[in-house]
């Protein structure tokens, strides 16, 4: 039983048919180009995130991969709330947080956290570790007094491994690793359902990588936590994922559960990705076909229509001519396929934005 959840049990992802805790439908997260000069007029917008929707279950893990700038991190913050959405629907625990007011936002945000990339730069430099720790029990009335705070601070110490005799410490006394935990024991003071992880690692060097990978499986293990977890690392992703979301421009283009996506992705970004994962096996890696992506990613302020990885995509030099204009004019739904590789309306678990995805071994 843990000292920080009292109430809670060891669990795992929530059974099938349970309601998720976390809902995104129809998201859209915008912002505005403007003018340069003394005037500065909107001229047009960069959509970040473009009408993506997903769901986390109680104890689950939900990886969000992609290139850098494809939209990942707007979307933990637009989850979050920290920038409101422009359009669509985000529900946390069955309350859509366009509907509540700030004061409603702050009690909510107790129950759903966030754990930036870099380790130092989210801490702040001129207060001690216990203060660092301390402070959203404080700003929520949690503390208690003196002695009951500080062992509340103690045993978050300690649940992440760091020991609670060094609290009086500044975080530039302890190393990134080090630092990370102290990050994520700050997200875990008030008790939270859901932990939004921002690259948690990738400012880590590989050796410390797992430790704190470790750290986050044991932490869900032990308390039921859920995770929307953004990374571009594909190996870490396959590590801690219960399922795998991939974005490319703003666009959820595959989505599905970790083994099935990794051992049958279906869309041609997404095999790209995969492609360029290392194997420890010398031999397999030298015989192996690499699937190389051609040009530079477009801007997301004028993505290309139709389809919009239809730019880089290997497929679609392959294609017919008349397939080549389904993919220019007509943008792909995000859908599951049935016999034959056809698209299907049931409902499905494994699901891509390909007009002709098919299933392709490439680990």
């Amino acid at each position: 039983m843990s000292t920080l959840y009292p109430n809670s049990a060891p669990n795992g992802p929530a059974a099938a048919g349970a309601a998720p805790l976390l809902s995104v439908r129809n998201l859209v997260k915008e912002f505005p180009i403007r003018s340069s000069g003394l005037i500065r007029k909107q001229v047009g917008v960069v959509q970040a995130v473009s009408d993506i929707s997903f769901d986390i279950s109680a104890g689950e893990t939900l990886g969000l991969v992609g290139e850098s700038g494809c939209g990942k991190s707007t979307t933990s913050r637009a989850v979050l709330h920290l920038q409101p959405a422009t359009s669509g629907r985000v529900v946390f625990d069955g309350v859509d947080l366009a509907t509540v007011g700030k004061g409603g936002l702050r009690r909510l945000r107790r129950d759903m956290q966030l754990v930036f990339q870099d380790p130092f730069a989210s801490l702040d430099p001129r207060i001690t570790v216990n203060e660092i720790i301390a402070e959203p029990l404080r700003i929520h009335g949690l503390y208690g007094d003196k002695s009951g705070g500080q062992k509340k601070v103690s045993d978050l110490m300690a649940t992440v491994g760091l020991k609670p005799e060094h609290g009086n410490r500044y975080p530039h006394e302890f190393s990134g690793g080090q630092r990370q935990r102290i990050g994520i024991a700050r997200a875990l003071a008030l008790r939270p359902k859901l932990l939004v992880l921002d690259e948690p690692v990738s400012a880590l060097d590989v050796s410390i990588q797992a430790g704190v990978i470790n750290l986050l499986e044991e932490l869900q293990d032990e308390l039921g936590l859920a995770y929307l977890f953004v990374a571009h690392d594909l190996s870490v992703v396959r590590h801690i994922a219960d399922r795998v979301a991939v974005m490319y421009l703003g666009k959820i283009v595959e989505i599905g559960p970790r083994d099935e996506l990794f051992d049958r992705p279906e869309h041609p970004y997404t095999q790209a990705l995969i492609s360029a994962i290392p194997i420890p096996d010398p031999r397999r890696e030298r015989s192996r076909e690499r699937i190389l992506l051609q040009g530079d990613v477009p801007s997301p302020a004028n993505p290309p229509s139709g389809c919009r990885f239809r730019t880089r995509c290997p497929k679609f030099l392959t294609l017919t001519a008349a397939e080549q204009q389904k993919c220019i004019h007509e943008e792909p739904a995000l859908v599951g396929r049935g016999p034959g590789g056809m698209p299907t309306t049931q409902d499905a678990v494994h699901k891509a934005a390909c007009h002709y995805a098919e299933t392709l071994q490439v680990l």
